[in-house]
């Protein structure tokens, strides 16, 4: 299983994702359809980062006539305004665009990268991200007049005007699907925090011609990469304070909040007071990239890393990807489990536990019937969690059950199917109806459990009249039809 896996100890941006993909691996020559729908240039250089030698790529705008092109109240300096009344944040801070130059003094502006090796001990040359004679490798970027910073760019555009101009470029289907669902995470944020609907939102910055090329140019890059899976350790978001169009907000922004708690991946906070994770770079994150605590088992084939636009005197701003054969064909799930023994607790609490727990946080709840101290009758309950959320889920089993004492056995991994959902439709009488099918298959796509969801498949037997087992079985039939099994 070809694995990439993001390191992101000092938050993620769009700018600072594009960077990674491509130290790691990614050739920005695929980038191209965007430039030419967006009439934008990315720029991909390497700075140095407290001694990390990082990839910065820069989405410019040509100058038009020596004017600036970004319009009216942008002024001479580069920076993203801060958070903009859409509850979006500001794509420019912390971990994201440059205030200005950060290039070290010792590094040329050259629109170049290094292309990392795609296999192991496999040298590749070093190659020029050319769109023009002026881009020629070795040629010194330092006149950047010809282009300027393309923050804020373009139309504040609503969710369904990004997704037509994402759908109007020229890409592949599958980065067309995943950069529309990641607008779609970024629009239902904004939505949520300002209680408006989803098609009336507009994105602001986040709509803007640079946040596009952020969003469908990581796509792009990822398309590239040719990984099966994606995973991220425990992102920072950074501490302190931003200053929003509707005042001061204590880190993270409110959109970002409303993104990182649907993501399948964990905040922590620090290392800096500063803003390090954008609503951009969470969206792309959340639904790109399952959750681990630590990088995975694998065999490394490339690494890199993506190039923020702030400086902090300890910590390097970068945003490290790795790229490898993650060698098992399951999925590698970091967990702890809680356990405790309960010998009053009242059949409706007990039928109450899966619920209230996975509301908690609990991956799985275990009820297991046993014998206590005194032969009485009592239950062993079992919940299987993530470390992070273990305090959480285990004060929620003490509070609804009211045991005394809850045991964690540490942090441990269980190995995980890939699960997803298909509907499958049956026509029963010549009426159609709906179930949903839960299908597992390993790392590499190869499907070996396919199971209908009990609660579909009772509605349709109530109706319908047929045998439960029997409606479970045709819906597992017609799913396995589709798949072309």
């Amino acid at each position: 299983m070809r694995l990439l896996a993001f390191d992101g100890r000092m938050g993620a941006s769009g700018d600072m994702l594009l960077g990674a993909l491509v130290a790691a691996g990614a050739d920005p020559s695929v980038l191209s359809p965007v430039e030419d729908a967006l009439d934008v240039t990315y720029r991909v250089h390497e700075v140095d980062k407290n001694g990390i030698l990082a990839t910065k790529v820069d989405v410019l705008l040509p100058e038009a006539d020596g004017g600036d092109p970004r319009g009216e109240g942008h002024g001479d300096d580069h920076r993203h305004q801060p958070e903009t009344e859409d509850g979006t944040g500001d794509e420019g801070d912390e971990g994201d665009r440059d205030d200005g130059d950060d290039v070290d003094a010792g590094h040329s502006h050259q629109h170049q990268y290094r292309r990392h090796d795609r296999a192991r001990g496999e040298s590749a040359p070093d190659h020029t991200h050319s769109h023009d004679d002026s881009h020629a490798e070795g040629h010194d970027h330092s006149h950047d007049h010809d282009h300027t910073h393309a923050e804020g760019h373009g139309p504040h555009r609503t969710y369904p005007e990004v997704v037509d101009l994402v759908e109007s470029m020229d890409l592949p289907a599958g980065v067309v699907a995943d950069a529309t669902a990641i607008f779609r995470v970024l629009g239902e944020a904004e939505a949520e925090v300002h209680g408006t609907d989803l098609d009336a939102t507009h994105f602001h910055e986040v709509g803007a011609d640079d946040a596009i090329a952020d969003v469908v140019g990581v796509c792009l890059l990822l398309d590239d990469l040719d990984v099966d899976r994606v995973v991220t350790a425990p992102v920072a978001v950074g501490g302190g304070e931003a200053e929003m169009s509707h005042g001061t907000y204590p880190v993270p922004a409110p959109a970002v909040l409303n993104i990182t708690a649907a993501a399948d991946w964990s905040v922590r906070g620090g290392p800096v007071e500063s803003e390090l994770l954008t609503p951009t770079g969470a969206a792309i994150l959340a639904h790109l990239a399952g959750g681990v605590e630590s990088l995975p088992s694998m065999s490394v084939e490339s690494s890199g890393y993506g190039a923020g636009g702030r400086d902090f005197s300890d910590h390097p701003n970068v945003l490290r990807a790795v790229v490898g054969d993650g060698g098992s064909r399951l999925v590698r799930d970091e967990i702890s489990v809680l356990e405790t023994n309960l010998d009053d607790a009242t059949p409706e609490v007990l039928g109450g536990l899966q619920e209230t727990l996975k509301d908690a946080g609990a991956r799985d709840v275990t009820i297991v019937p046993t014998t206590m101290k005194k032969s009485r009758p009592g239950h062993l309950v079992k919940v299987v969690v993530r470390p992070e959320d273990a305090e959480r889920v285990a004060y929620r089993l003490a509070v609804e059950t009211g045991t005394l004492g809850i045991r964690e056995h540490g942090a441990g991994h269980r190995w995980t199917a890939r699960r997803e959902f298909e509907t499958a439709t049956l026509d029963v009488d010549g009426d159609d109806y709906e179930v949903s099918v839960k299908v597992g298959s390993d790392a590499d796509g190869v499907v070996y459990d396919r199971s209908a969801e009990y609660d579909d498949a009772l509605a349709v037997a109530n109706e319908t009249g047929l045998p439960v087992r029997e409606v479970m079985r045709r819906a597992v039939d017609a799913v396995a039809s589709d798949d072309g099994e």
